[in-house]
């Protein structure tokens, strides 16, 4: 039976819109150490029009195109390669960076964003670029087996493309096909539960029993942190601070540069952890830490530091005025921090913790700015209900154990905290709450997954890298010839074709 050398493995992982990659394994699990959007660029000469493509123009920032506006609006239109682009004629990464950069005229596309393979030339060219730019793999001497994450819900021909391509393509020793949402449950300890995936602009719902997805409660809804951002964005209007900086009285700014200021801002915010979601109807409250009697563990934790600024904090406290003190307090009441962005030093309240808002409650962005990638019609459904839609198309004897994974995830959640707590908090009422009309099948309550921290390379980084966790554990037993076959190796693939791809599932997992 083929065994592979740990450090030979690659890790790859296609979302929507990220891919993330990995060289080896070791005995603690690495994050990734490849991320680039996965978006590539033609330039104008070279094709007049690709699918799920946006053109940006001299002097546009790149910045706001993951993706943009512009490019979402593009996804709706029928399948229209560039007959004549080759998989060498894309610009991936940071070639297409620096390209966009320069101010270059790039046609943008993003051929995972409809949660399937778009078009096959731009998603080698990713991969591509991928295993042999990135990764400095070698083409003629490929002996690393590549374990691949994709969307849930690829077509049977789709994922038999795909195991064409790394094997005819890339050359691979060996490869395994992996649905995110399970790689994503995986990495939490579980078999059963709903993971919620909140990408850019929409979020993947998937429920999942006994390690198994449930294919027809699967649903997406068109909410994302684009809404988050441009309802941020109008509330940040109101504050004194921002518009000084972005439009100061002696040098007034046009609209379109106050925009794109405020939208800049916050993703500032958000990335750099200065959100905190509350759950529904509570407060955040960080009791005071009342001393420190076991160094030792203080040591191992690597808090000494926070509990030397804490003790120094305390006796700058107790030498304060009264009047210092009142101020002090009522800046704490007022939640209030200053940043430094572009030269300017900004103060931001608590408004700044309602980023999350329109995801639980979806009319907050009415009359706001928001661009879909197709008209939407009716009325879009809080994500708290949207789980809770999901969750009942299951079979009522399953309910109770799916409850019990509530897995949020998503780019979102490595930068704010607190997001599957305030999620949880809105499921409530769609439970049962009346302990005396209780029967054996149905759900009392909801448990909120995370990534155990025996993880020590994700203790750090929130629960956003567990697709690429749950996508490195499951390689490391598929690749382990003591665990039975779960991949297609070369043999495999000379004997069945693209086919056996399908045969070889890691559903058994």
């Amino acid at each position: 039976m083929v065994s592979f050398r740990d450090s030979s493995v690659v890790i790859i992982e296609s979302s929507r819109t990220l891919i993330r990659a990995g060289l080896g394994l070791q005995d603690l699990l690495k994050a990734p150490s490849v991320e680039i959007q996965a978006r590539v660029g033609l330039r104008r000469n070279l094709g007049d029009s690709t699918n799920g493509a946006s053109s940006l123009k001299p002097g546009e920032s790149s910045d706001n195109l993951r993706p943009s506006a512009s490019s979402s609006r593009a996804s709706s239109l029928p399948f229209q390669p560039s007959p004549s682009a080759k998989v060498h004629d894309y610009l991936v990464g940071s070639q297409l960076d620096e390209a966009l950069e320069a101010g270059q005229d790039i046609i943008v596309s993003w051929p995972f964003a409809d949660g399937d393979v778009r078009d096959w030339t731009q998603a080698e060219a990713l991969w591509k670029y991928v295993l042999f730019r990135t990764l400095q793999l070698k083409r003629t001497q490929n002996e690393s087996p590549v374990m691949l994450s994709m969307p849930a819900g690829l077509f049977r021909d789709s994922s038999e493309r795909i195991c064409q391509i790394f094997f005819e393509r890339f050359n691979v020793a060996g490869f395994g096909l992996l649905d995110r949402p399970m790689a994503q449950l995986y990495a939490a300890g579980q078999l059963s539960g709903v993971v919620v995936d909140i990408g850019h602009e929409i979020t993947d719902i998937t429920p999942i029993y006994d390690g198994f997805i449930i294919q027809n409660a699967r649903s997406s809804t068109p909410l994302g942190i684009r809404d988050c951002q441009v309802y941020l964005a109008n509330l940040l209007r109101s504050n004194q601070s921002v518009m000084a900086a972005v439009s100061p009285p002696d040098k007034p700014s046009d609209a379109e540069v106050t925009q794109r200021f405020l939208d800049d801002l916050v993703k500032y915010i958000w990335m750099e952890g200065l959100v905190r979601v509350p759950s529904d109807g509570q407060t955040v409250e960080i009791p005071e830490d009342e001393g420190v009697t076991d160094i030792a563990a203080v040591l191992v934790a690597g808090k000494e530091k926070a509990v030397i600024e804490t003790g120094m904090k305390k006796k700058l406290t107790a030498k304060a005025s009264a009047a210092e003190q009142a101020r002090a307090r009522e800046i704490e009441a007022l939640d209030l921090v200053t940043v430094e962005f572009r030269e300017h030093s900004i103060t931001l309240g608590k408004e700044r913790h309602r980023f999350c808002e329109p995801l639980y409650d979806p009319t907050l962005l009415n009359g706001l700015p928001v661009e879909r990638a197709d008209p939407y019609e009716g009325r879009i459904l809080p994500l708290q209900e949207a789980v809770a839609f999901s969750v009942r198309q299951t079979d009522v004897a399953q309910r109770q154990y799916i409850w019990q994974g509530l897995f949020v995830n998503g780019d979102l959640t490595n930068h704010v905290k607190g997001i599957g707590a305030a999620l949880q908090s809105r499921l409530a009422p769609f439970i049962l709450s009346t302990p005396d009309q209780a029967t054996e099948v149905q759900p009392r309550s909801i448990r909120v997954l995370t990534v155990p921290e025996y993880f020590a390379e994700y203790r750090e980084r929130g629960d956003g890298f567990a697709a690429f966790l749950g996508t490195s554990i499951v390689a490391k037993i598929a690749f382990n010839e003591s665990h039975g076959k779960n991949f297609v190796s070369k043999t495999d693939y000379n004997e069945k074709g693209p086919h056996a791809v399908l045969e070889m599932s890691l559903a058994s997992l």
